[in-house]
């Protein structure tokens, strides 16, 4: 480290304490150079912290005076320049207030020298506007002959209007607007540049006749643009030179628009802009083809109205495409303007359209037309214009949420209508029940009526009628039409219910009650079949159609309860005969059986009208449905046998009854194996036991084919026997508790139908009354 740099002192520290007010004046520079005397006497300690470390110290200190020296003579350079800069700029600040001064001393000179002759200036002011009255009167004479035929030019000029010679007239108009121009530029260049309002308005009124030529001959041209496509159909002529003057006019707008705007001449009446004009008016013209009252297109007129305006549209396009468009200048690109003006106009139209209360025709007209008919080869994509037009750049007619929103109307609309005749045929079908004939008959000799054909005609031309808009509107069709559907059939159950209350309250107010309520199973069934159109659709698993119901569900329930219907009337005809079931007089021979079997296959005649699988569920419910009354008898503890000669009496008659029914119901149509009489045999079996201490091994053997018996069952069934002792009993209700079974899944249950009655107490409480 260097001498200067050391902490023991040096010309840096001297110079710090040499003056006090060089502190008090820089406080700054006393606390950087105690932090600088603190930081070098950091470094020392930790650089020669050991005594052999002080052999470099005269290295450090030579390697400290050198930094020092460089940091010197690189302040000093940095001074130096400064200083050359600071006198560079004095001596620049001391010129140019030399030029001021001199600068000023001029002005004064010129300011003494101009005063005196201030009052000669403005005597000559009058000869200047002498100057000026005649440069604007050389400049009228020199146009005199023009000023002299303007009337007569303007006359031709009209006469060539009136007789469509366009060119020829704007040729003359050109004239007449140039020397009217001339007329005012000369005026105006002569003023010196400004020319005065009264002035103009003397030029302009001279020459009123000219800018009213030039309205008339745009009015003239706007004509013929109007009538653009049918002029280039037959001669395309006068369509022809509209567009070329009017491209002349372009041309002389564009020239005079060029140049800097201070010393622009522009005419009066410039810049004409008929180019933007001419499509203006093509715009408008294609506007008017879409004004309709809602008077005169609602109901079918609105779908005529759409067929028009494709045909119209389909034919202009046509003629813009292959005839118009060689009659304008390729930069009109005229085919892409038409076309961005029809579908911009159809936008229009279709959304005040849609501020009317459309009905439903109307609704699915509109939506017929703007999602089929317009994107289709019949109109926009049609062959003639498929080269030329894109449609695609175009963007869509209604907005998907407009069409979002027209979709759910039309599909409420055709709610609205389907409920209703839904409805109308319920109750029409309804009123049929009550009549005093029997069902029709199809060819196969099965019950049929009306009302599945106009159910299913009702929901499938509305499906396919939306399928004719888009897939997305027969989704929403479809799921509205399962919903209504759903709902039919929940009031079709409750009409069959109310039809049940009618047969019971007035039999005779339903003579053919049981072929109708087998009509109205034939029509679940034909409608089951028919209604693969409402299917979900596998690939759809989502939750707006895992919220519908299950059609085929609701169908079976339906079918069911007129099943139910059906049996739980023949079981009201059967039942007076069950209720002597058994008793003594069954027991000495009178054949009970023999009435049931008379009624029930009367009955069941009538199920060779219904369609497999119905009629064969039918017969089966029937069968369970004797078979289950016939054993609730056995549980009602009317009789109960006195010796053995009864109990054999008591299984003969049920063995010999059970063949009965089972020969019944085989005869009806109905297979052994379906058949579940065996549960009659297999109770005469209980009763035949001789011996009363085997009936735990039999009672075990029957409760594993019918397990749904309860212990009460079994104890009516004993108790039927009449020589079971207390200790048998609860010994084989012993076994069945230490045994119990459960069910299999495709098992039918008979007893669980089955009620057993509490037993009667034999006796009353002290404290109570006997009934």
């Amino acid at each position: 480290m260097s001498a200067e740099g050391s902490p023991g002192g040096g010309p840096a520290e001297e110079g710090s304490r040499g003056d006090g007010s060089a502190g008090e004046e820089w406080p700054e520079l006393e606390k950087a150079e105690k932090l600088a005397r603190g930081a070098a006497l950091k470094w020392a300690s930790g650089m020669f912290y050991r005594p052999d470390q002080l052999e470099g110290l005269s290295h450090y200190r030579k390697r400290e005076v050198q930094r020092n020296n460089s940091i010197q003579s690189r302040l000093k350079s940095v001074i130096q320049s400064y200083l050359e800069g600071v006198g560079m700029g004095v001596k620049q600040l001391h010129s140019a207030l030399e030029d001021v001064r001199s600068a000023r001393e001029a002005l004064a000179e010129v300011r003494q020298e101009w005063d005196p002759k201030a009052e000669c200036l403005i005597k000559l002011e009058s000869l200047r506007e002498v100057v000026s009255k005649h440069a604007q009167l050389s400049a009228v004479v020199c146009k005199l002959p023009h000023v002299f035929s303007l009337p007569e030019a303007i006359a031709e000029t009209h006469r060539l209007i009136d007789g469509r010679h366009l060119l020829e007239s704007h040729t003359k108009l050109m004239e007449l607007e140039c020397w009217r121009d001339d007329i005012l530029r000369q005026i105006t260049r002569a003023c010196g540049g400004t020319l005065s309002a009264q002035d103009q308005n003397v030029v302009l009124s001279y020459f009123a006749g000219v800018q009213e030529l030039s309205e008339e001959l745009a009015q003239e041209l706007w004509d013929v643009v109007v009538c653009g496509t049918t002029l280039v159909r037959k001669d395309p002529t006068l369509f022809v030179s509209a567009v070329r003057i009017i491209e002349r006019e372009e041309k002389i707008d564009s020239s005079l628009l060029e140049g800097s705007s201070q010393h622009r001449f522009l005419p009066p009446g410039r810049p004409k802009a008929w180019r933007q004009a001419f499509f203006r008016v093509t715009q408008e013209s294609i506007a008017a083809r879409f004004r309709a009252t809602q008077l005169d297109i609602r109901g079918h007129g609105l779908a005529r109205h759409l067929a028009a305006l494709q045909n119209n549209i389909l034919d202009e396009l046509n003629v813009v495409t292959h005839l118009m468009v060689q009659c304008c200048p390729p930069h009109y690109h005229i085919v892409d303007e038409c076309v961005a003006m029809y579908h911009k106009n159809l936008v229009g139209h279709l959304q005040q359209i849609l501020t009317w209360e459309l009905e439903k025709s109307e609704t699915f007209a509109v939506l017929n037309w703007t999602l089929n008919v317009y994107p289709s080869e019949e109109m926009m994509r049609h062959p003639d214009l498929y080269s030329e037009v894109d449609i695609s750049t175009l963007g869509p007619l209604l907005a998907p949420e407009v069409i979002e929103q027209l979709q759910r109307r039309y599909v409420q609309q055709v709610k609205a209508d389907m409920v209703e005749w839904m409805q109308k045929t319920l109750e029409v079908e309804f009123s049929d029940w009550f009549r005093d004939e029997e069902p029709e008959l199809d060819h196969e000799g099965f019950y049929q009526s009306t009302l599945p054909v106009i159910i299913l005609q009702i929901l499938d031309e509305n499906v396919r009628v939306a399928a004719m808009i888009s897939d997305s509107l027969r989704q929403k069709m479809v799921f509205m039409a399962v919903q209504e559907f759903d709902s039919f059939l929940s009031r079709l159950k409750d009409a069959l219910v109310e039809y049940e209350k009618e047969h019971d309250q007035d039999a005779s107010t339903s003579k053919y009650y049981v072929p109708y309520l087998l009509t109205t199973i034939n029509n679940c069934l034909q409608l089951s079949s028919s209604i693969s159109f409402l299917e979900q659709d596998e690939t759809a698993a989502s939750g707006f159609w895992k919220s519908l119901p299950s059609l085929h569900s609701a169908l079976d329930r339906t079918q069911k309860k007129a099943c139910r219907l059906l049996v739980d009337d023949l079981m009201i005809e059967l039942q007076p005969f069950f209720v002597h079931l058994p008793s003594r007089n069954w027991l000495s021979g009178i054949q009970i059986i023999d009435n049931v079997c008379g009624v029930t296959e009367r009955y069941c005649r009538h199920f060779s009208r219904a369609r497999n699988p119905a009629c064969k569920f039918l017969l089966s419910e029937c069968e369970r449905m004797v078979v289950i009354e016939y054993i609730r008898g056995f549980m009602q503890k009317r009789l109960q046998c006195k010796n053995p000669a009864e109990r054999v009496q008591a299984a003969d008659h049920m063995s010999q009854e059970a063949q009965q029914l089972e020969e019944l119901f085989s005869r009806l149509g109905l297979p052994q194996t379906e058949q579940c009489v065996s549960v009659i045999l297999g109770i005469q079996e209980l009763l035949r036991l001789q011996d009363p201490n085997l009936l735990s091994l039999e009672v075990s053997g029957f409760t594993a084919k019918y397990p749904d018996i309860s212990d009460d069952h079994i104890s009516a069934l004993l108790e039927f026997r009449g020589d079971v002792s207390r200790d048998v009993r609860n010994l084989v209700l012993e076994m069945m508790q230490q045994n119990p079974r459960s069910p299999p899944g495709n098992y039918q249950p008979i007893f669980t139908h089955i009620l057993v009655p509490a037993p009667l107490l034999s006796s009353c409480l002290r404290s109570g009354k006997c009934a």
